[in-house]
């Protein structure tokens, strides 16, 4: 397990370089860039800055080459794009990340600003969702094909139906409108600081409960039934009967054999289920005005600010590979009878 482990640690660098690289060379070569951005803001700003005879007639304004070469030349564009990555790998090595061009700031404490917002609700859904659909599935395989199953499985395809976008607009216009039991959105309220420690925990809560609904709803039929059909395996297996031959109670096979293997199926869905929340979600932040790492990930490409973009892209990239690994590692701690070589 130590020799496929440092093995898997070394792959890392090929894989990651991969990643960047691929990342690195599309947004590049998209149409527009920092600089276009740039340029219209300052024909913007001049456009605006003046009038004639008090009409406030817009005057165009045009940016001299010079102010061209010299954003060039600011942002390091007038080098070749291999140079660049070239760059952005050395400073990357310095846990460099340069600073964003939209917010003007070190790219590390934009995206560290964001992070917790993500990650509360992805830690969060991640926890609740395998809370309930580890016993909600075992309880479905137990009675396969009886109505307690046929209608918890209607419930959850119905459940999966629904995208995130509809889901949360029912739940804004309903109980957030008509009812007035939960807030519209944000993830805390203006006067937040003014409240006593209970008053913010509870307002906290108030706040997380209806987006919380939103990230948790897809997952839940997707594990409940990987857990179902896992454990429905297992309990067909040749082991669980000779266990059950041998006088085992039903409590004891379930529990002690039955359930240890049927969660190694879902061992997998750890690491992905924690990179994609870990990432945000683009729909459900806009919706519910979360501040989180999906919206700032769409707001940089819409900007063309390739150093948060990369930046966002190093940490997905990195998450996602150690997420690789923490799997194979819980495998064998599920299973020790699974050896890597």
């Amino acid at each position: 397990m130590f020799v496929y482990l440092v093995r898997r640690l070394f792959l890392i660098i090929p894989t990651f370089i991969g990643i960047t690289l691929l990342t690195f060379v599309i947004i590049n070569l998209a149409p527009g860039s920092p600089i276009e951005q740039k340029i219209q803001a300052i024909r913007f700003g001049s456009a605006m800055g003046g009038g004639e005879g008090g009409g406030g007639k817009i005057r165009e304004s045009g940016v001299s080459q010079e102010v061209i070469e010299a954003l060039k030349k600011q942002y390091g564009f007038d080098k070749p794009i291999h140079v660049r990555y070239l760059i952005w790998l050395k400073n990357i090595a310095r846990l460099d990340f340069g600073n964003s061009f939209t917010y003007e700031e070190p790219v590390i404490d934009v995206i560290a600003s964001k992070m917790p917002v993500s990650l509360q609700f992805g830690l969060t859904s991640l926890i609740l969702i395998y809370l309930v659909c580890i016993p909600l599935g075992m309880r479905m395989a137990i009675k396969a094909g009886s109505i307690y199953d046929r209608g918890v499985g209607l419930w959850l395809n119905f459940l999966y139906a629904i995208p995130p976008l509809v889901l949360g607009i029912f739940l804004i216009t309903i109980f957030a409108g008509k009812l007035d039991l939960f807030p519209i959105g944000g993830i805390k309220s203006d006067n937040y600081e003014e409240f006593s420690t209970f008053a913010k925990i509870w307002d906290r809560v108030h706040h997380f409960v209806l987006p919380l609904i939103c990230y948790i709803i897809g997952g839940f039929t997707e594990i409940s039934y990987l857990m179902r059909n896992s454990m429905l395996e297992v309990i067909k297996s040749d082991y669980t009967r000779t266990a059950r031959a041998k006088g085992l109670t039903e409590k004891v096979v379930l529990y002690k054999h039955a359930l240890r293997n049927a969660l190694i199926a879902l061992v997998p869905g750890v690491a992905s289920f924690f990179g994609v929340f870990l990432a945000g979600s683009l729909i459900i932040e806009r919706l519910f005005n979360l501040d989180g790492i999906g919206l700032l990930g769409y707001q940089s490409v819409l900007a063309r600010d390739y150093n948060v973009i990369m930046g966002l892209t190093f940490i997905s990239s990195l998450v996602l590979v150690f997420g690789r690994i923490l799997t194979d590692v819980v495998y064998v701690l599920v299973d020790p009878r699974i050896d890597f070589k």
